[in-house]
């Protein structure tokens, strides 16, 4: 499920690509705007993806984040913000992620989501340490 007021559209925040995920309409905080299947990598596939430009768009996954995920709709599409207007949940059983409004979201802006898994994580992620 995908609500039909998200769109790809070019971000000045984006990687390579300069793509994330914007939305035509306003949200209200708690609102579920995307739940979608996942891709399941085994522990040694991740270690060869890990190796391609994929690394920057999958998921530990797992209790023990030794799998990795690739998020199918627009899930590997938002970008990263240390203060993100989103948040992701991982359900492991169901091989699903939620994306859920955590701040009130007007329209044209672009969706974020924190890759630490938590809205107003500051630690730093993998690409703001190398």
């Amino acid at each position: 499920m995908i609500l039909p007021d998200l769109v790809i559209a070019p971000s000045s925040k984006g990687g390579d690509g300069g793509l994330g995920v914007f939305t035509t309409c306003n949200f209200n905080v708690d609102t579920i705007i995307e739940i979608s299947p996942v891709l399941l990598l085994s522990d040694e596939e991740r270690v060869i993806v890990e190796k391609t430009k994929l690394y920057n768009y999958i998921f530990a996954w797992g209790t023990d984040e030794k799998e990795a995920a690739v998020g199918l709709g627009y899930i590997s599409m938002y970008n990263h913000s240390y203060t993100s207007n989103c948040e992701y949940e991982m359900d492991f059983e169901a091989g699903t992620m939620t994306i859920k409004t955590v701040k009130p979201i007007k329209r044209g802006e672009e969706l974020f989501i924190n890759y630490n898994g938590n809205a107003d994580d500051s630690t730093p992620v993998w690409f703001d340490v190398l």
